[in-house]
């Protein structure tokens, strides 16, 4: 089920694709999706809910997986995926495309007033709490403190568990 609020607006060239497992997709009062975004209800059936005056820039891609929250007044850059499920692969002996998903590590949550820069990756459960900031280039998998600045380095995953 799709509902767009009727003060959102959503670029012709969006795509957002309608769920056959029930998941909800919500799109908040005064949001803009920017052209060549993609939303696929894919590996679970979790909802994409996009809070209030959201902006989300070309390129973003969301599967719904596990379900991913956005507060209100979020500002995502560019070229950004969000992937809150992850493939099960321990069996050797079976393809990866046949072996299913891992258990849900709680979706994506993204606390209102946060800015992601381009080309971040946000995986399943990731928290981003109000105000911080992720810098480009970023792979996010764990929570973020609340007004934190986060530099987007090749070398350093934030989130990635040593």
């Amino acid at each position: 089920m799709i509902e767009i609020h009727p003060d959102a607006k959503i670029s012709r060239w969006a795509d957002i694709e309608d769920s056959v497992r029930g998941s909800r997709i919500v799109v908040g009062a005064g949001s803009s999706i920017d052209s060549f975004v993609k939303v696929k209800p894919a590996g679970g059936s979790g909802d994409l809910i996009i809070g209030d005056r959201t902006v989300i820039n070309s390129g973003c891609v969301f599967y719904t997986g596990n379900g991913i929250h956005i507060g209100n007044d979020v500002a995502i850059a560019a070229n950004c995926c969000f992937a809150p499920v992850n493939h099960a692969y321990a069996d050797k002996n079976t393809r990866i495309n046949q072996q299913g998903f891992l258990p849900s590590r709680g979706g994506i949550i993204i606390e209102d007033d946060v800015w992601i820069a381009a080309n971040c990756v946000i995986l399943d459960g990731a928290i981003l709490r109000r105000g911080c900031v992720v810098g480009a280039g970023s792979l996010v998998r764990r929570e973020l403190e609340a007004y934190s600045i986060h530099v987007g380095n090749p070398l350093r995953l934030i989130g990635w568990r040593k």
